[in-house]
């Protein structure tokens, strides 16, 4: 059994969805954090630095034996993020853009604990069948992707234009749960099963 409490640093019910499954108990404390990037700031390294302002954020209002959960996902293509859309037409772009090709996504998790701070970022490779524009407007007539990195979620609409992926799934949803359970264990001694 964990000492402290496992608090997600994230308001995404996806995150949320994805410990529950994983049969974890934790609490939610959203924080704000800057995310502004350094120029030339590698996607990987990004949501890394990313998911840790969100950790060191929520850390203030935990106690020293709690263990704060802060991730950050993107979309690369081709060395460029792509977060969430800012509008109809950025979301248009980024799906066009992923349109008959591969693209990686990246989650970067960070754990904080006591006085200790441990990173990752995770790789999955998705593949996209070739779209056409009315695939693209069926699909964001069905789907709010205002909050979505990349402007889709695998686990709905989209999922019919996925035509293969590598690497773990719930890490193109917004957690790798079983990187965060290897960091845990490796980082601090205690696993995902250890917070119940």
């Amino acid at each position: 059994m964990a000492g402290g409490k496992l608090i997600l640093a994230s308001g995404s019910p996806r995150r949320r969805e994805i410990l529950t499954l994983a049969g974890a108990s934790f609490t939610v404390a959203p924080a704000g954090a800057d995310e502004s990037l350094p120029a030339g700031t590698a996607p990987a390294d990004a949501v890394v630095l990313l998911a840790g302002r969100k950790a060191a954020a929520a850390r203030r209002a935990a106690g020293d034996a709690d263990y704060i959960l802060g991730a950050d996902t993107v979309v690369d293509i081709d060395g460029v993020i792509f977060g969430k859309p800012s509008d109809r037409t950025d979301a248009v772009r980024m799906l066009r853009a992923m349109s008959g090709r591969t693209h990686r996504v990246l989650t970067g998790i960070c754990v904080i604990h006591g006085g200790k701070s441990a990173g990752l970022s995770d790789a999955t490779y998705v593949t996209v069948r070739k779209l056409t524009d009315d695939d693209i407007e069926w699909y964001l007539s069905h789907e709010n992707v205002s909050d979505k990195a990349g402007a889709y979620a695998i686990q709905g609409a989209f999922s019919i234009f996925v035509s293969g992926i590598r690497g773990d799934y719930f890490n193109v949803m917004g957690l790798p749960v079983c990187a965060l359970d290897m960091l845990l264990r490796s980082e601090f001694g205690t696993g995902l099963r250890d917070f119940n």
